[in-house]
């Protein structure tokens, strides 16, 4: 993974705190964390449309208020959009039919109290930040910026009867500094994530980024198979697959400033294979 190169791909004015992104069909879905929108970025025509989430959306949401929308993926004709759970004002996921715009709205907060004990975390701790459904499965990458520093990964199958569990994973350190879970994307048989090293031990405050990395795992075993650090500054949220050749994979990534900003950054990451 060492040939990479990270370039700009988009400057968008609009939307602030991008923590999410999806690439469909020459749009670009982008959620926020201090917002209670789904905003559409149509590339072509560099436009940006809003689709309220509640009534009475916002933007710029105090932090003692806002869902904390992390966790953005599709599959099928369905967007699904989750809430981190690090408080319980964080405990909603939206459901999105893109071809007829039908939104559904629902409480995980049982789930996620399950979760928390299912992986022995501090009620301050769950931190969902990535989402991927693949076979019937919801796979949420756990942040371990908590005390614990417990990163990993929520595996819950659409049938109850199979048994919900969690796979701890040990990730690399940037400063010594044990990078923590931001984004997750399945392509092929192998999850692409990111990973970004803060100074702090609260799932609720900020801390001062270290830096950045992308790593590749494999998707039955979790096994990480490579890393490469892509930023020593900047704290990337949300990854999505722009374009895949047989000689380069692209992907798509969204910045969080942590600033009231209403600007976004998006950048395009190329790999060789």
């Amino acid at each position: 993974m060492k040939n990479y190169v990270l370039t700009e791909f988009e400057h968008i004015k609009g939307i602030g705190s991008a923590s999410g992104l999806i690439y469909y069909q020459n749009v670009l879905f982008i959620i926020s964390d201090n917002s209670t929108y789904l905003y559409q970025y149509i590339i072509d025509k560099k436009l940006v449309l809003k689709f309220p989430l509640v009534d009475n959306p916002q933007e710029n949401i105090s932090k003692k208020d806002k869902l904390d929308l992390e966790a953005l993926t599709h599959f099928g004709n369905q967007l699904f959009i989750f809430g981190s759970g690090s408080t319980a004002q964080r405990n909603t996921m939206f459901s999105l039919n893109l071809e007829n715009d039908a939104l559904q709205k629902n409480d995980l907060s049982i789930l996620f109290e399950f979760l928390r004990k299912l992986a022995s975390l501090n009620d301050d701790e769950l931190n969902i930040e990535g989402a991927i459904y693949v076979n019937k499965t919801m796979l949420l990458f756990q942040r371990g910026n908590g005390k614990n520093s417990k990163n990993g990964i929520f595996i819950i199958p659409d049938n109850a009867s199979l048994s919900k569990h969690f796979v701890a994973i040990k990730l690399p350190k940037i400063k010594n500094v044990e990078v923590t879970f931001t984004d997750a994307i399945l392509v092929n048989n192998f999850i692409y994530f990111l990973a970004t090293a803060e100074d702090t031990v609260c799932t609720y405050e900020d801390g001062e980024v270290l830096g950045t990395l992308i790593g590749k795992m494999k998707s039955d075993t979790f096994e990480i198979v490579e890393t490469q650090i892509i930023s020593n500054s900047q704290k990337f949220e949300g990854i999505t697959l722009y374009e895949n050749n047989d000689k380069e994979i692209h992907f798509l990534l969204c910045e969080d400033n942590d600033t009231e900003i209403l600007e976004s950054k998006i950048y395009k990451l190329t790999l060789k294979k």
